[in-house]
């Protein structure tokens, strides 16, 4: 039996307890997930590619099985091709994700027709959370521990916390 490849692209910079609920919760429904860190996804990266991948790979190593880690520079579709995956993974927190990720999958499809999108809906607890509102309150020096995981806290509080500032 073929198994069935699911790939979840992003840039998680850096991921986020919302990444890893869909990663987890897609993990059940396909025999194997790629989580595909997007190289140029966004111009000025917090983190490297290879930084992210380690964060993912320390995150999806707590109990998330049949994960992979890889990252790609190019069209989302060939990767999807070159890896024989079935489905995209889309994780949509509110209406506005929606009308966006709509867009990308009916061009994907026009693209590569051997893909469905597979949109997951974000936890409650999640709905507010990106990795934008996360580098946001590090880097004034706020608790972003309700929002990543406890094994990747300190890695992204050095590398985003400013000094804080000095009050006269």
């Amino acid at each position: 039996m073929e198994k069935r490849i699911a790939v979840y692209p992003g840039s998680f910079d850096p991921i986020t307890y919302g990444h890893r609920d869909i990663i987890q919760r897609a993990s059940k429904l396909f025999d194997k997930v790629i989580v595909l860190v997007s190289v140029n996804a966004i111009k000025d990266p917090s983190f490297t590619a290879v930084e992210r991948i380690k964060m993912i790979e320390k995150v999806v190593s707590e109990g998330i099985e049949d994960v992979v880690i890889d990252m790609w520079d190019g069209l989302l579709v060939d990767y999807i091709r070159q890896v024989g995956a079935c489905a995209i993974i889309k994780g949509l927190r509110a209406v506005s994700d929606f009308e966006y990720e709509f867009q990308q999958a009916l061009a994907n499809k026009i693209l590569y027709d051997g893909a469905e999108t597979v949109f997951l809906t974000t936890s409650s607890e999640n709905m507010y959370l990106s990795s934008s509102v996360v580098k946001q309150i590090a880097s004034f020096g706020g608790d972003i521990s309700h929002f990543v995981p406890h094994c990747i806290l300190d890695d992204i509080k050095i590398r985003l916390t400013k000094n804080p500032p000095v009050l006269r």
